[in-house]
């Protein structure tokens, strides 16, 4: 036989199992509520924020760099702005967001940055923490040394100091393929061409196509070595796991490619620095 006090027990327990589960339900709601929130697409993010946010260089001409009124400009910048475009309606609905070759991967990872428009090399390693779009140039490793002391082969860099910057392919080839070469490392672009010009080191290597562009204006250097390593391709990057991002860009850079505007960046940026010397097909991807 149940006693009083035990049937008040059972009930207390009762009311208690219901009042948690009616907390669990209450719980389970606002879980689902506040994922249904933040599971706004990233498109729809960028359309409701009304700008578009893309990292680019602001020290590597003729990529990416600020001219003398401070805007932003260069071959990346140009084929952001009319991604800017066709995304918004307008390619003025951009916010470049300065960036160094170390910080790429963490802006977007920070959601600093929607896309990152900064001279990205496609690697094997980046991919696995980035997701690369379609590219659109090709590229290898160059180095850049005094014309009075030139450095044409990797085996003179021996018990020399090459500066590199943080994060780029270069840093990584040197790394891996050299170990021996000791390697003097900076943040900025500025500053590893600075160095060079201060003897810091004996070389500097860094994309071809960046050295053979500072070569030309400053004619007290020359690249010595015009190619390294295996030939790249440098292509936009978002967030690990933006399939829609990725997706929409993909189509788009298609699409820029067959209206030929990659080609007119190619022309309005690039050929001015490099002339009749490297052709076009050699460089660009439509």
């Amino acid at each position: 036989m149940i006693s009083f006090n035990n049937i008040k027990y059972v009930l207390a327990a009762s009311i208690l199992s219901l009042g948690l589960s009616g907390c669990s339900k209450n719980t389970e709601n606002k879980d689902t509520a506040q994922t249904d929130t933040t599971a706004t697409s990233s498109i729809e993010q960028i359309k409701k924020n009304g700008v578009v946010r893309i990292g680019v260089f602001s020290d590597k001409p003729p990529f990416g760099y600020l001219d003398a009124e401070g805007k932003n400009q260069g071959f990346d910048v140009e084929i952001a702005k009319h991604v800017a475009k066709d995304l918004l309606g307008d390619e003025n609905k951009v916010q470049f967001v300065l960036t160094e070759a170390a910080n790429r991967v963490e802006y977007l990872k920070s959601n600093k940055v929607d896309i990152i428009f900064a001279n990205f090399t496609v690697t094997p390693e980046r991919k696995e923490v980035v997701d690369f779009a379609k590219p659109y140039l090709k590229v290898a490793l160059g180095v850049v040394s005094p014309k009075d002391h030139p450095v044409t082969d990797i085996s003179q860099l021996k018990d020399k100091v090459l500066l590199v910057n943080k994060g780029t392919t270069a840093d990584s080839y040197f790394t891996k393929q050299y170990p021996d070469i000791k390697l003097q490392k900076y943040e900025q672009n500025t500053e590893t061409f600075a160095a060079l010009k201060d003897g810091r080191g004996a070389a500097l290597a860094h994309d071809n196509l960046l050295v053979l562009a500072w070569a030309k204006e400053n004619p007290d250097y020359s690249v010595g070595i015009t190619t390294l390593g295996e030939h790249d391709l440098i292509a936009p990057a978002v967030k690990k796991g933006d399939k829609e991002l990725l997706d929409w860009l993909n189509k788009d850079l298609e699409k820029l490619g067959k209206e030929g505007v990659i080609h007119q960046a190619y022309e309005k940026t690039l050929k001015p620095v490099y002339g009749d010397t490297i052709p076009a097909k050699d460089l660009i991807v439509e």
